[in-house]
């Protein structure tokens, strides 16, 4: 178990919302926002529950970091969203091995783990030619193992609480039951975008 979702629980179990050692804390997000265009993402802070319909595989994954928020799209429209938690670094592109980023660019869902210690697992295909490039040039691993997951068992308690810190190691968190409805629904071959 990563010692910042221990900590980053620790803390929300006594105090509230706290800063951990590493843990990045995030504001709150509003809960109401004003009404937007039918194509917008929503900018609440839980799942949209619209058009989703688990047994019609996912066209495409979109990730942007900067509102924490992972879409789904199915048929070209927009039919689930999901806030989320990330590396312990989440501003930047990710670079080398070990620096707590999310990665940036067009990946594919290469692979899946249904006995992952994070409660399943959907392996992204990073790093892919332009990060190993990059890597090469300054000398550094580009890291890999990047994956979309849910909570460790003996954190799975924490439930939503865990996307008030970024605390995975550049992974993607979602809760056990969101990433429960994105394996059944997403195959290996998905599109992935990860925006800044």
């Amino acid at each position: 178990m990563p010692l910042t979702l221990l900590v980053g629980t620790a803390a929300l179990t006594l105090v509230g919302y706290a800063d951990s050692v590493r843990a990045v804390a995030r504001p709150s997000v509003p809960r109401t926002v004003p009404a937007a265009p039918a194509t917008a993402l929503p900018a609440n802070d839980s799942v949209t529950r619209s058009a989703f319909d688990a047994t019609i595989p996912v066209d495409s994954i979109r990730v942007e970091k900067s509102a924490h928020r992972l879409s789904l799209f199915q048929r070209g429209r927009l039919a689930r969203t999901y806030m989320v938690a990330l590396g312990q670094q989440p501003v930047g592109d990710k670079v080398r091995r070990g620096d707590m980023r999310t990665p940036e660019g067009r990946f594919l869902i290469e692979a899946r783990n249904p006995q992952s210690k994070y409660h399943r697992a959907l392996r992204i295909s990073y790093p892919d030619a332009a990060h190993r490039a990059r890597a090469r040039q300054l000398g550094v691993s580009p890291g890999g193992d990047i994956m979309i997951h849910g909570l460790p068992p003996r954190q799975a308690w924490v439930g939503a609480a865990h996307r008030d810190f970024d605390w995975t190691e550049g992974c993607i968190a979602l809760t056990n039951e969101e990433i429960e409805e994105l394996w059944s629904a997403v195959p290996v071959g998905t599109p992935i975008h990860i925006l800044p």
